[in-house]
């Protein structure tokens, strides 16, 4: 894992609070198949360590994709709703592990799931998350909505609407931001690096669930997309540099 290109002591952030959102694929070990891997995890601490201690306020949505998938749901005859919330208990699995490894980094750190879940963690009570969020604890917000038929991109726009966050960082695995095709099969495929939610959503652009990106429209929250293998990227990012993509409105 390499240096981070900014000294935390002269860096200024363009924000004062984000929500990272990862996918649950982004914690597995696809070498041996299993769904949670102690490096890709301790990448993901590092990385909301130093977003942390450079004085951004963080809270993280993460998928179940690693656990659970909605395909493998109708393949073996499982009703959508009852699927639903078997991914929404695997985002809490998920966030705990998470929290394990941001806790090993030194840092609070506190599991609010949709889904009430006492023994295991917080239920999430949007003026307590605030309040964790001022404080400098790194929040997770787990369970999905609580409801069905929402994706857990849908649970970060939401999330970052309630609690007054400035971005969503939208961290993905090998690529570099949202692309007019796909660059893995087109290597012509155009980078856009500025784009409306009206256009993403009129595009019908493959960043994150429309839906999610439809609720954004007239809100100040911007989508930043970027590559995270680059561990670099996430302070890049709330520096100010132009990597990647980044949405917002008109």
């Amino acid at each position: 894992m390499g240096r981070f290109l900014y000294n935390r002591s002269n860096m200024k952030s363009i924000y004062k609070r984000v929500i990272i959102k990862l996918s649950g694929e982004a914690l597995a070990d696809e070498k041996d198949r299993t769904i949670l891997d102690k490096q890709r995890l301790a990448k993901i601490a590092s990385v909301v360590a130093e977003v942390s201690q450079s004085g951004v306020q963080v809270g993280v949505v993460v998928g179940a994709g690693n656990i659970w998938r909605g395909r493998l749901a109708e393949k073996i005859g499982i009703e959508h709703s009852t699927a639903d919330y078997m991914g929404m208990l695997g985002t809490i699995i998920n966030a705990l592990a998470i929290q394990s490894a941001v806790e090993e980094k030194g840092l609070r750190c506190r599991v609010m799931s949709a889904i009430d879940m006492p023994q295991v963690c917080e239920p999430y009570i949007r003026r307590k998350a605030m309040a964790h969020l001022d404080d400098g604890i790194v929040v997770i917000f787990a369970g999905g909505t609580g409801n069905p038929y929402f994706t857990t991109d849908s649970t970060a726009t939401l999330r970052a609407l309630e609690v007054g966050a400035d971005a969503i960082l939208m961290a993905k695995n090998d690529v570099d931001g949202v692309y007019d095709s796909d660059p893995h099969k087109n290597p012509e495929a155009k980078l856009f690096k500025h784009l409306s939610f009206h256009a993403v959503v009129e595009k019908k652009l493959a960043v994150m669930d429309l839906t999610a990106v439809a609720m954004l429209e007239g809100t100040n929250v911007a989508i930043r997309v970027f590559n995270m293998d680059d561990i670099n990227n996430f302070v890049r990012v709330i520096a100010g540099e132009d990597i990647g993509t980044t949405i917002s409105k008109e």
